[in-house]
């Protein structure tokens, strides 16, 4: 399978998705017809990552219209959507773009206008999260050369990010060792990914890389990482959540990128749960901590991480039914622990964020 892979795609009045259910065990794809199918989707994580939810969500409007796109209608087919995931931003960023737009129409202009804006949804999503990757390249760079490793040209704007994939290699010597959590590839996106698009980047470029990819429990998402970098051809190393301050201990570790569901004003970011420890890792041992998103994802309307609303979910996850649970999906980290965000823009600091639209 080729990457960039489109993990959104529309098929008449139709959208059909990667059942990220399924993955890494079997590559399936569902196609959703209508309001409930999106919802579902997105609800039971066929579909996830915060920008691919914003634009799923974006999508589902445009299904739901199908079957009305009156007043009331409209109303009805936002707030299912809305009620499907709390915290990811971009799933309420989507829909209130799409009720600016639609709203002020007649209902009989509503459902092509409707497909309009989510198809330009996940066009912007896409460009985004590839001008993500070459603005995160620098800081893989910089840490090549920090370790003496020859440098690398950096890709044209515009140009290729995937080259012929090399043979993994088994050790990781002499490569930049970058760590991440859960899964920010283009799984969580439309295309390239948030903070995997770096790691592409860099890896067409010719920087020797490596990848820590943390399991992520409880849903194992970083099983999904390892799936892309498989396909891609980037060596990386599966471990467990727990093995991260080891590691950081022991000088196996360059910085840390992950992605974010929201991010708030003052850079306090959610990310999924046991992000916060990575973050305390590397603040204890001096490795550089970073956060990737496209600017969708920061809510300007919320001050500060205390405010992000955290998804509490199924004691089911956790394979038990008969004991108290506690099962946060996210956890926030401190602005004051993250080096730098990156975004389609820049790389800035995680609390100067004012002025960035998407």
């Amino acid at each position: 399978m080729a990457y960039p892979l489109r993990t959104i795609q529309e098929d008449g009045q139709a959208v059909v998705i990667l059942d990220q259910t399924r993955l890494p065990r079997e590559t399936a794809f569902v196609r959703l017809t209508n309001l409930e199918e999106a919802a579902h989707a997105i609800r039971v994580m066929q579909v996830r990552g915060a920008p691919l939810i914003g634009a799923t969500a974006a999508y589902g409007v445009a299904l739901g219209l199908l079957a009305g796109a009156d007043d009331g209608r409209l109303a009805v087919v936002l707030d299912t959507l809305g009620e499907t995931r709390p915290t990811a931003v971009n799933l309420h960023w989507a829909l209130a773009r799409m009720k600016s737009v639609l709203a002020p129409l007649p209902a009989t202009d509503r459902c092509a206008a409707a497909w309009r804006e989510a198809r330009a949804i996940a066009r912007e999503d896409e460009a985004a999260n590839a001008a993500i990757g070459r603005n995160g390249l620098p800081l893989i760079a910089a840490a090549a050369r920090k370790k003496g490793l020859p440098p690398a040209p950096l890709p044209k704007e515009g140009g290729d990010q995937v080259r012929q994939a090399a043979p993994v290699q088994a050790e990781h010597a002499g490569t930049v060792n970058i760590m991440t959590h859960c899964n920010a590839g283009w799984l969580a996106t439309v295309a390239h990914g948030t903070a995997i698009s770096p790691i592409y980047a860099a890896h067409a470029a010719g920087i020797p890389v490596h990848v820590w990819v943390s399991e992520t429990r409880p849903r194992n998402q970083g099983l999904l990482t390892a799936w892309e970098l498989e396909q891609a051809g980037i060596p990386y190393t599966l471990i467990a959540d727990n093995a991260a301050g080891l590691l950081m201990m022991q000088d196996k570790v360059d910085c840390v990128i992950v992605g974010a569901d929201r991010i708030a004003a003052n850079g306090d970011t959610a990310n999924k749960v046991g992000t916060y420890l990575k973050a305390l890792a590397c603040k204890a041992h001096g490795v550089p901590f970073y956060v990737a998103a496209p600017v969708s994802t920061i809510d300007f309307a919320c001050p500060a991480g205390t405010g992000i609303p955290i998804e509490e979910r199924s004691a089911a996850e956790l394979g038990v039914s008969h004991m108290r649970v506690a099962n946060p999906a996210f956890d926030v980290t401190p602005a004051g622990l993250i080096a730098g965000i990156i975004t389609e823009h820049d790389l800035r600091p995680a609390d100067q964020l004012a002025g960035l639209k998407p």
